[in-house]
This record gives structure tokens, sequence and C-alpha cells, in this order.
């Protein structure tokens, strides 16, 4: 009897564990981004006492697919138009949970020993919100029509674009070792110029492209050829130097444009679906139980971090833009976990070869551990806002009562 490949076995243990364990999570009214990192968890090589998935290699292209289709879909639902829309609030938001995150995140990482390269990729991976995760809390609580959801879904728009330069700008952070200002330059340049190129070529061809094919385009055709230009944009971007991520988002982000954008979004989701499933449990593989008992101290602190950090940043910066304090309060509640941007920064650094291993799992765990608490947070938005009200209306008192005896 001949035997399948290992690719083939993994990915069906990959798929069933999935299977089995967001039933379960389903059933049990929790994420199910949390049911696929649990079901890699028990598919990956910690666990010996059941049929698991043993190729480490195996693990890193499952997960490098998975990267690529949740950044073309990711690339989707980005838009000019959308960014436009959502205004300065979503901007001057994202702006001060990036740099107070990664202020915060490289401080922490350098005050727990891990070094300048693994802090500076430790800030990047605690500076971006799960788009994923609140899109389905926001989804189950019935709350996506709710005013300060419209500003969370502008700064997770924002968070997305300034997560793939930031990706860019680790990559090459990576590769000098060290930030020279030159090298940091030609980089944006290049990133500037390759960005050009694929606008241009996607503002002038694709959607003519796409306009003249209009009549034979039917799902299925629709469906092989978005493919086609995602991993044909994939390609152009790893061979100009930049991460097939990046080439996947452009491609999507192009496509997001054309006339047959929902169309493309709706047929692509299926796709997505899949492989961020893989990519999810490819990174409950990635996880060594031993090895988060060893940094549970660390993982209880960047918790912590990452919970006050993000609540604190996002309400001040949602202030900041001039939305009403119950507007910011909610906000930043609703911001409080990290999700699949910190894993795709984390896979970034384990594969550049500039971060420890420990730092891989130690994120999800923290991942894992805010994302079980983020119904749990938006929920607690409601009496944050009457505690603030609370205190505003005292100290107002206070300070007439101050006056009136002066």
């Amino acid at each position: 009897m001949s035997q399948i490949p290992s690719l083939i076995s993994d990915l069906a243990v990959i798929l069933i564990s999935a299977g089995l364990v967001t039933l379960l999570f389903k059933k049990l009214k929790q994420p199910v981004v949390l049911g696929y990192i649990v079901a890699g968890l028990l598919a990956g090589p910690s666990i010996t006492q059941i049929p698991t998935v043993t190729n480490v290699e195996s693990i890193r292209i499952w997960a490098d697919i998975g990267v690529i289709f949740l950044l073309f879909a990711l690339g989707l639902d980005f838009s000019f138009k959308k960014l436009m829309k959502v205004g300065g609030t979503a901007v001057i938001g994202a702006i001060t949970i990036v740099i107070g995150m990664m202020t915060l995140g490289y401080t922490t990482g350098l005050s727990l020993g891990w070094g300048h390269m693994n802090s500076l990729f430790l800030g990047g991976m605690l500076s971006m919100s799960s788009t994923t995760i609140i899109f389905k809390a926001f989804d189950d609580m019935e709350l996506r029509n709710q005013r300060f959801a419209g500003v969370v879904f502008g700064i997770l728009v924002v968070e997305d674009l300034f997560a793939v330069l930031l990706m860019v700008l680790l990559s090459t952070l990576a590769v000098s070792k060290h930030v020279e200002g030159m090298e940091l330059l030609n980089s944006v340049v290049k990133l500037g110029v390759f960005l050009l190129f694929c606008f241009v070529i996607g503002i002038y061809l694709i959607p003519s492209f796409l306009k003249k094919a209009r009549t034979f385009l039917n799902d299925e055709t629709l469906l092989i050829v978005s493919l086609g230009l995602c991993l044909g944009m994939v390609i152009i971007a790893t061979k100009a130097g930049f991460s097939s991520a990046l080439g996947a988002f452009v491609m999507g982000s192009i496509l997001a444009e054309t006339i047959d954008a929902e169309h493309i979004e709706h047929i692509i989701k299926p796709v997505k679906d899949l492989f961020g499933a893989i990519f999810f449990v490819s990174v409950g593989m990635l996880i060594d139980p031993a090895l988060l008992w060893e940094y549970k101290i660390p993982i209880l602190i960047l918790t912590l971090v990452v919970m006050a950090g993000q609540i604190l940043f996002a309400s001040f910066g949602v202030l900041l833009s001039g939305q009403p304090v119950k507007i910011a309060i909610q906000s930043g509640f609703s911001l409080a976990q990290i999700g699949e941007f910190a894993f795709i920064i984390a896979s970034l650094g384990l594969s550049l070869g500039v971060t420890d291993n420990f730092l891989y799992p130690i994120v999800v765990a923290v991942s894992v551990v805010t994302t079980f608490f983020t119904p749990y947070m938006i929920r607690m938005a409601e009496p944050a806002c009457r505690a603030a009200d609370q205190a505003v209306s005292y100290t107002h008192l206070r300070a007439h009562e101050t006056a009136a005896n002066l």
C-alpha cells in the first residue's frame, strides 16, 4: 500500500483537530480563534499521546500560506475610500496607540532583559489590536452599528496599514542589525517606489482587464484569477526584497478599489477561512507548554501591559481627536488585546533569525489570554464610563466648593 505524503497527512490532522475543538468552543460560546490555537497545541509536536504533526517544516509551510491569504483578505477589506471616510479620529487614535505601545513594549522587553532586537519586535507585536477578534466580538454582541464600533473599525483599518509598513521597517532593521539613517531612508524610498509601481499597474491595468473579461468571469474563474493575481504579486514582492505578506496585502487593496471588490471578497471568504484556520492552528503548534510555564511571570506582566496600555493609549488618542469621553473609553476597552499581526510579526522575527525562540509562544499566550477577556472588557466599558462621569462630577463639585470658599 502506497504511503501518502506527510504534507497531506499533516493537513488531515490539522483540519480534524480544528473541526472538533472549534465545535466545542462554539458550544462554550468562546472565540473560534482560541479554538484554533488550542487545536494547534493538541496537534503539535509537544503532545505525544495522540496523532500529531511532527514535521516542523510542514507547519511553517502551512503558516506561510495562511499568512498570505489572511493578508490578502485584510487588503480586500482595506480601501482608501474607507480610509477617507473614517477621517482624523482613526488616524490620530492609531498613531497614538502604535507609538505608545511600541515604546511601552520596547521598554518592557529591555526591563525583562530580552535585548534590543527582541524588545523591538515585542513592541511591534504589542502595538496591533486584533481585527479578526474584535469583528467577531462585535458581531456576537450585536454592537457593529454602535457609534464607538465605527471608531474602532476605523482605527483597525489604519493599524492594518501601519502593521504592513512596520513589517517592512522591522525586516530592514533585522537585516542591518542596527538603525542607519541612510539605509532606513533607502528602504522607505524603495517601498514607496514599489507601492507606486503596484498601484499604477493596479489602477490602469487590473480594473481594465477585469472590465473586459467580465462576461467570462463567473464565480469559479473570478476566484482563480483573484488568487492568481495575489500569488503573482507575492512573487513580485519577494523578488523586490519585501515579504510575501506585503505582496498579498497590496494586491488585496488594489482589488478592493475595483467594481468587483465585494464579489471577490465574497468568493474569497471560504479560502480565507480555510487558510486562516490553518494559520491559527499552526500558531498553536509552535507553543511549548513547558516553555510557557517557565515564562509564566513575563506572560502575566505582558498581559497586564497590553490591556492597560491599549486602554490608556486608545482612549487618550480617541479623546485627542475630539470624540466624547464615553466613545473614547468604549473604544479603548474594545482594543485591549493583540492578535493576528502579533503572530505574523513574531513569525517574521523567527524566519529572519533575529528573535529568540521563547518570544513566539509567550506572545501567543498573551494573545490567547487577552482574546479570552475581550468580550468581558467590552462589557466593562459601560461601568468604566459611569465611574469616569462620577469622577468628573466630583472634581467639578470640589472645584466649585473651593472657589466658593475663596
